[in-house]
């Protein structure tokens, strides 16, 4: 039986009119139209939200967790990305951020920076002792993990095995605060405020371990105007004065080229963006991609501060940042002699290896599949060649295999309509 995936993008079909302008920049070709209404793959799917971003009509739409649900914990934490820092503008204190998400009904707020410091810490080491084939691929972004598991199965070996700082932040706020509260961790929901869909993936049906420390996500879009306003009516003589004491701003991984930024290694690239992370994905299976140890990936341009699920401006965003690090920022104080034991135990690591995804046969049966395989590429070389998407796939591969499944025929095509 075919495994279900669990995909966070729902179709509204009464919005949807089939103008294929998902279809066409679906990176691994996980959509089809047909009947005028468009419809997903779903072992081809990787939740990048590219659709979403390209469906003028808004019929593609994400499946977060509502911020206002009713909850059977006794804790609501929130596990916050320097990215959510970014979307009020350059001259708000991150702390005052903090207290609003305190006033609109979150018990404790655990920002990501720290674990970013520490999972840099702990690639350090995994880059110094690696002796296998490179460059290694970071695996932070679920998008690029899946995509590389559907496109380029033969990489997954290069994944970087190290968990998120999301999950690292999780679990550290689930530790500290079941044993600081005297109560159990299942007392605690974590919810992380995303910036993009591929994450909710990621909490909801992890490649890399059974269970997420995560117990929900919500979309920073949906969380921003109740924020807004709890940020707007709040002076800086409100913050608490723990959050005063305790609290640092990083701008962890939020931008393109911070991971790579703070790792020791200088043989690291940052690429963003699904066309050019493919690209490079690419060149590193071509073995065109030399000189390089670790490469540093984001589906999302600019890194995760350009997710469909923020608000602001991507370059407003980033001038953000920046200004809150100049004014605010400091690095976190990690105990490094911790993060190496932590490291030597295996802390860090995904439960895991990741695998490439199982994509289903053109035929159970061998000798069939062959077959199959051969009149796929008849069926090819009798098209047109030239990726119109008038027949609902994005391109004539795409085709000709949809009618060796079954799923096509041949007359869907207009050009091979008119041939007598």
């Amino acid at each position: 039986m075919a495994e279900k995936y669990y995909h966070p993008l729902k179709i509204l079909q009464d919005r949807c009119n089939g103008r294929m302008k998902c279809m066409r920049v679906c990176p691994t070709e996980a959509l089809r139209v047909k009947g005028g209404k468009v419809r997903i793959i779903e072992e081809l799917c990787i939740d990048c939200g590219a659709c979403a971003d390209a469906c003028p009509s808004k019929a593609i739409v994400p499946l977060t967790d509502p911020f206002t649900r009713s909850s059977r914990y006794k804790y609501r934490v929130a596990v916050a990305s320097p990215v959510l820092y970014s979307q009020f503008g350059l001259d708000i204190d991150p702390r005052i951020i903090v207290q609003g998400l305190k006033e609109i009904g979150f018990d404790y707020v655990v920002d990501v920076s720290r674990a970013c410091e520490e999972i840099s810490a702990a690639i350090d080491i995994f880059l110094e002792e690696y002796e296998g084939q490179g460059p290694l691929i970071s695996s932070f972004c679920p998008s690029v993990v899946r995509l590389v598991q559907v496109r380029y199965p033969g990489l997954t070996e290069l994944l970087m095995p190290v968990n998120a700082p999301r999950e690292i932040a999780a679990r550290q706020a689930k530790e500290n605060l079941s044993e600081k509260l005297g109560v159990r961790m299942d007392d605690l929901e974590v919810l992380y405020l995303t910036p993009c869909p591929a994450k909710i993936v990621a909490i909801k049906q992890p490649a890399e371990r059974t269970r997420s420390w995560i117990d929900g996500a919500i979309s920073i879009a949906d969380i921003y105007a109740p924020l807004f306003n709890a940020v707007s009516n709040l002076a800086d003589e409100e913050v608490d004065a723990c959050i005063s004491s305790e609290f640092s701003f990083g701008a962890g991984w939020s931008m393109l080229g911070e991971m790579t930024g703070l790792l020791g290694s200088e043989r690291g690239i940052a690429v963003s963006g699904l066309s050019d992370v493919i690209r490079i994905l690419d060149d590193i299976e071509s073995g065109r991609l030399r000189g390089v140890d670790f490469v540093e990936t984001s589906a999302c341009l600019g890194g995760c501060i350009g997710g469909s699920l923020t608000v602001d401006n991507m370059y407003v965003a980033r001038s953000s940042v920046l200004s809150m690090m100049r004014k605010h920022g400091e690095k976190a104080a990690i105990n490094k002699d911790e993060v190496v034991t932590r490291y030597r135990e295996g802390y860090y690591f995904i439960e895991r290896k990741l695998a490439p995804r199982p994509l289903p046969p053109l035929d159970k049966d061998i000798s069939k599949a062959i077959q199959k395989k051969k009149e796929k590429a008849t069926i090819y070389a009798s098209l047109p060649q030239i990726d119109c998407g008038c027949c609902g796939a994005p391109t004539c591969k795409a085709f000709a295999e949809d009618i060796v499944r079954g799923k096509s025929k041949i007359e869907d095509c207009i050009h091979m309509r008119s041939i007598p």
